[in-house]
């Protein structure tokens, strides 16, 4: 061996050493940097006044990730924004396959910042995973925790420090609106946006048994921070909807009243004093709590009280998220009992309710504690404008409405038929989870089939829909010949419930009710006036009871006998030419 080449290996040799000390070094300060990560929160270094935003959020997250086992950041789908959904998950025992955890566990999932400028819950979900690692509150043994830090991403990254116009901070927060201007608290039904249906992924991969929407609230003043707003009960229904009212509820107030935090139910009033009694608020399927509802999942949201100071919002929401743990923890055999016979029970039924108002005969009894609110002069309109006097609390029994019942059901079906040209309304129902089968060949059925009567149409746009409601159906039993490739969805399904409220049109919430079916309102074929008239004295010669028909309506319809095109255009569509599409709901139901 030459000096050369003995030198050239051991240059080689001493390069390969330094980068093994390199890697060494490198190795051993990321482990010490990962140890020495401040987890003080943007809220806790502001004393209370700021929010993190939405980049130390996450960056908060990955870091507590990577301190701790017990906690793992994933991100899932995309949002309007351009970037992902996040979700975060606390497992003491470092297993994040959800199919897993189901089998011994309950799930309980918390999401925040579905309006920004709310966002309490942002910041008080971060010290709770923190205290919760880090030994400062119990962990809990049966629950696993799950959150998606920050919902509305866009609203997040829309910082300012001014729209909230009636919230007592914190100083800077962002926006409402998402990314393209929707609000996300709308949106779960329709699925307008991507949150919406990254959001569907998430909650199906999750599947939670408790679910909570941290906000803040709008309305009036009173001397509570906190507010709880529960799915309905009688809505729920069943076993789990009387446990929810009996059981849980009742638990919660008591948990937060034994460390001294008040709490009332949502105060459902606008420009309005409380102590006249207020109802509960009818949650829907287009808001969270009325979408988890669909999967029996028990849902509430958080809503304290916009009027007072930031740092006690946070507070009391994260007591309230420990309060729900711990019931969770609890109660966990039995809301996973339930749960599992909800879904039984409600298969068996024979009818589903649609429609629901205030059940007048029944309240609950509140002490409710408020501020004396009066009417006086404005001196900037001259009108009567409410006042309340935070010098003059009281205490006083109010009536709450918080019993619903059911205006409207409709017989359950043991499937739905939709055609396959109808992709948009099969493309939400398979991000749901909802089984479905396509005829192998052509095919000829006896179904129920709607007919569109009437309905009303909003006349102010409304998250981007003008939506019907008021809607009447005429019911009728006919043989319908359907594709190769058509749907069939058998009702006995998990998602029985979200069947029923997308696809009856009459359901406050249906694919109907948001635009879904709008091109079947519409006539696409129609006729020429000076044509058609021969045809329809044809059409009178031939059928005599349609003669009479047409005489009686225009001897007692005044405005229809002055309308010589209404009475041609109701002939014709007493003809075989008119359309079968017109007003035909594409939704068949088979029994």
């Amino acid at each position: 061996m030459n000096n050369l080449t003995y030198l050239f290996k051991n240059q080689n040799l001493i390069k390969v050493n330094i980068i093994v000390l390199s890697l060494c070094v490198w190795s051993c300060s990321t482990k010490s940097d990962t140890k020495t990560y401040d987890f003080t929160t943007q809220f806790e270094k502001s004393e209370g006044l700021e929010t993190a935003t939405y980049k130390e959020t996450i960056m908060f997250y990955e870091r507590l990730a990577a301190t701790f086992s017990e906690v793992k950041i994933d991100s899932i789908g995309e949002t309007d924004s351009g970037k992902p959904l996040h979700i975060i998950t606390l497992n003491p025992d470092s297993n994040f396959d959800f199919s897993e955890i189901r089998k011994t566990k309950r799930i309980l999932l918390i999401n925040n910042g579905i309006h920004p400028g709310e966002s309490d819950g942002i910041d008080a979900t971060m010290m709770l995973f923190r205290d919760i690692v880090q030994g400062k509150i119990e962990m809990p043994e049966s629950t696993v925790l799950v959150t998606v830090p920050i919902y509305n991403v866009g609203g997040s990254l829309n910082r300012n420090s001014t729209t909230r116009t009636n919230q007592n901070g914190p100083i800077s927060y962002g926006f409402r609106g998402n990314a393209r201007n929707f609000d996300l608290n709308r949106d779960f039904i329709k699925s307008d946006t991507k949150n919406a249906r990254t959001f569907a992924q998430l909650f199906h991969l999750v599947q939670p048994d408790v679910f909570i929407d941290n906000h803040v609230s709008n309305g009036a003043d009173y001397q509570y921070t906190l507010t709880h707003l529960f799915t309905q009960h009688n809505k729920l229904g069943g076993e789990l909807g009387e446990f929810l009212h009996t059981k849980m509820t009742p638990q919660l107030e008591q948990n937060l009243a034994d460390k001294n935090w008040d709490i009332t139910p949502y105060v459902n009033v606008f420009n309005s004093t409380p102590e006249q009694g207020f109802s509960q608020f009818m949650d829907s399927p287009r808001y969270s709590t009325g979408y988890t509802t669909l999967w029996n999942t028990l849902g509430m949201m958080v809503e304290t009280h916009m009027l007072k100071p930031y740092d006690k919002r946070v507070e009391g929401t994260y007591e309230l998220m420990k309060s729900m743990i711990e019931i969770t923890e609890n109660e966990g055999e039995t809301i996973s009992k339930l749960r599992r016979n909800a879904v039984k029970n409600i298969r068996n039924k024979k009818s589903y309710p649609l429609q629901w108002s205030i059940d007048t005969t029944k309240t609950t009894i509140l002490d409710f504690k408020g501020f004396e609110g009066n009417r006086i002069e404005s001196g900037l309109t001259g009108a009567q404008r409410l006042k309340y006097d935070r010098n003059k609390p009281f205490t006083k029994k109010i009536n709450y409405q918080n019993y619903m019942t059911s205006t409207l059901e409709v017989e359950i079906p043991k499937a739905y038929i939709i055609p396959q040209g109808w992709w948009n309304v099969l493309e939400l129902l398979e991000l749901n989870n909802i089984e479905m089968k396509r005829f192998e060949k052509d095919t000829t059925l006896t179904v129920n089939s709607y007919t569109i009567k009437s309905y009303e149409t909003r006349k102010q746009v409304y998250e981007g829909h003008y939506s019907h409601y008021n809607l009447a159906l005429d019911i009728s039993e006919e043989k319908v010949s359907f594709f190769k490739g058509d749907y069939i969805i058998d009702t006995n399904q998990n998602g029985f419930r979200y069947l029923l409220e997308t696809l009856e049109p009459q359901a406050p919430d249906s694919f109907f009710s948001w635009n879904f079916f709008d091109t079947i309102l519409q006539q696409k074929e129609s006729f020429s006036p000076y044509v058609w008239e021969d045809f329809a004295q044809e059409l009178l010669r031939s059928n005599p009871k349609l003669q009479i028909a047409f005489n009686l309506k225009k001897t007692f319809n005044k405005e229809f006998a002055d309308n010589w095109f209404a009475q041609l255009d109701w002939l014709h569509k007493q003809s075989k030419n008119y359309e079968k599409s017109h007003l035909q709901y594409p939704v068949y139901k088979l029994f």
